[in-house]
């Protein structure tokens, strides 16, 4: 009686590349619209969320490499969402250090830019300082409503920009505190949305990866 030999079920890889590839797509589409529905979402959570700070704790871990991807909220967005939740509100000291310290993390220089958005907003603070009038003061609004063209670089927020942005506007508050709807909550609000489209795109990309490299091993 001859041996019957085992049958082999050829794994169609054209196929599962093709529809491999067709996830990733359709998931880097899907990161745009999370992009594009963070942005509309930022300013309602920058206000909603109290941002809450202990003094002197360090951040938790996780690379930063790891949240600069395709689909996140860059500094220079963050700070245009700020336009939306507080543009009404005049520029005051604590609103331009945290301005500073979200211009310097995301250019990567340790000085502000020559007639950049840091420089705007230290310029209008000194002159509201100066001004007796609420309606005579530069707002917050004119001077972030176009932030990233402002920027000569940008980058998405992380965790540790939100804490250096956060930590310059409580230092320069007089009542050490950070302000609802402000530069400091609005980042806070940007880390956090990155943290959750970085998360979801780390799951997708593992499933795709399972999807594609699935082999059919001969019976036995």
């Amino acid at each position: 009686m001859s041996q019957e030999q085992p049958i082999r079920r050829d794994v169609d890889t054209d196929h599962l590349h093709h529809d491999g590839m067709k996830k990733v797509d359709d998931h880097d589409k899907n990161n745009n619209n999370n992009k594009a529905q963070g942005l509309g979402l930022l300013a309602t959570e920058s206000i909603a969320t109290q941002v809450v700070v202990v003094v002197g704790g360090k951040a938790s871990g996780g690379s930063e490499l790891a949240e600069q991807r395709a689909g996140t909220i860059t500094i220079g967005e963050a700070l245009e969402a700020t336009a939306l939740t507080a543009g009404h509100r005049p520029v005051d000291y604590s609103d331009a250090a945290a301005i500073q310290a979200a211009e310097v993390r995301a250019t990567g220089r340790t000085n502000i830019v020559p007639g950049g958005v840091a420089a705007a907003a230290q310029s209008a603070a000194t002159r509201n300082a100066r001004v007796t009038r609420d309606e005579d003061k530069t707002k917050l609004g004119e001077i972030l409503s176009d932030a990233s063209s402002k920027l000569p670089s940008d980058k998405p927020v992380t965790r540790r920009d939100a804490e250096g942005v956060i930590g310059a506007e409580l230092r320069n508050d007089p009542n050490l505190c950070t302000r609802p709807g402000g530069v400091a909550a609005s980042v806070a609000a940007a880390a956090r949305l990155n943290q959750t489209i970085t998360s979801q795109t780390n799951n997708n990309n593992n499933n795709n990866n399972n999807i594609i490299n699935t082999t059919t091993t001969p019976n036995k």
